[in-house]
């Protein structure tokens, strides 16, 4: 018999607008809207500014209609990569296996754990030590799945913890509206509103023929997780994950502009396959070796991205303040680490649509003709 599963789901609210009010105390208590005033959308807002009706992803022109009193603020991008990595460091010195599902959102498979500890006291203590380290609020679920930890989270929210006991998972879920099982977005509401679902037991009590009828296979996937089922594993977090490439000169070179030509070269390319995946990073590296093999390397963290332009000053000046002046190089290499699949921390603060559709562009054209079809001049 397999184990009973204990998965614990921690979210930091309204993450990107509790970093701004911790670096400005005066912003705390106000209607707070990270995201472009004059266009754009809100990419957070503080739960002062909720109460008008501001949400995410809302247009900054009907965040004025709502809420004319709004602080709008550009945001800090390195800030926030900064305090994700403190969070990240505090749980990996800690849990036994956890999973980074975004910049702000963490799972914990705390299963079998209970045998040494008590997974709720356990939690609450971390918790407790993430928010006095880092000033941060913020909210804890723990349940038998993701889903459901994840649910419980949000039911705790804002800047608490829920635990649902084993077996009551059903029970917890009925009395919800449909839209609080992650997934189920304004489409699949009405679909269902249409047919006179509204909460979760009333979707749990649907045949699965109907559900997949108007769903198709969604339909027997939310009937699933209506009834509290979820099968998704945690995935564990490695840190260490990277991209690298890296080339031994037939001779050692001396000469910097093709030195400089082949870190362009080096970082086009990593930078294409961090695109294919999907990934932004938060470290770059260069390294070298010498003609006697003594081997440097030199890194930084930067604020998240997967933008060329972004990387390639930055891996110029790594190599020049690694470089011994006037010492030939037998191995040049760049590393890009530190990945995420969290889009939203380049999309929102880094680059601007144009920059993004160029990139998409130039990748199509590299997926159809090979990645060497698009150059810089100076990668010549």
């Amino acid at each position: 018999m397999s184990k009973q599963r204990i998965i614990a789901h921690f979210d930091l609210d309204s993450f990107f607008v509790s970093v701004e009010i911790l670096n400005d105390p005066s912003l705390k208590g106000k209607p707070v809207i990270v995201g472009g005033r004059e266009r754009g959308v809100v990419a957070a807002c503080s739960y002062e500014a909720r109460k008008f009706g501001v949400h995410s992803a809302m247009p900054s022109s009907k965040v004025k209609q709502l809420c004319p009193q709004a602080i709008f603020l550009k945001g800090s991008r390195g800030e926030y990569s900064r305090y994700s990595r403190w969070v990240t460091q505090i749980i990996a010195a800690k849990a036994p296996l956890f999973e980074k599902a975004s910049i702000d959102e963490f799972y914990i498979d705390l299963t079998g754990m209970d045998t040494f500890f008590n997974p709720a006291q356990w939690t609450i203590d971390l918790r407790k030590q993430i928010m006095d380290e880092t000033g941060l609020p913020i909210s804890f679920g723990l349940s038998s799945n993701k889903m459901m930890a994840k649910i419980a989270t949000n039911q705790a929210k804002p800047n608490g913890y829920l635990q649902i006991p084993f077996g009551m998972e059903k029970q917890f879920l009925a009395p919800l509206k449909v839209g609080e099982i992650p997934g189920v977005g304004e489409h699949t509401q009405k679909v269902l509103a249409f047919m006179g679902i509204k909460t979760i037991e009333q979707l749990s009590q649907t045949p699965q023929t109907v559900l997949e009828e108007r769903l198709g296979k969604w339909g027997g996937d939310l009937l699933a997780k209506s009834n509290g089922i979820h099968l998704s594993e945690v995935a564990p977090y490695h840190e260490s994950k990277s991209i690298s490439t890296e080339n031994t000169f037939d001779e050692p070179i001396a000469d910097i502009p093709f030195l400089h030509s082949e870190l362009v070269k080096y970082t086009e390319k990593i930078c294409f396959e961090l695109r294919k995946d999907g990934k932004l990073t938060g470290c770059v590296a260069v390294k070298i070796r010498y003609p006697n093999f003594e081997t440097t390397s030199k890194q930084t963290t930067i604020d998240y991205t997967d933008a060329d332009d972004e990387i390639l000053p930055i891996v110029k000046e790594l190599f020049n303040k690694l470089h011994k002046k006037g010492a030939p190089i037998r191995l040049l290499g760049v590393r890009l680490s530190e990945l995420t699949s969290d889009v939203v921390q380049g999309s929102l603060f880094g680059n601007n649509e144009k920059k993004t559709d160029l990139y998409k562009a130039m990748d199509a054209l590299k997926n159809k003709f090979g990645k060497n079809t698009l150059k810089r001049a100076s990668s010549n």
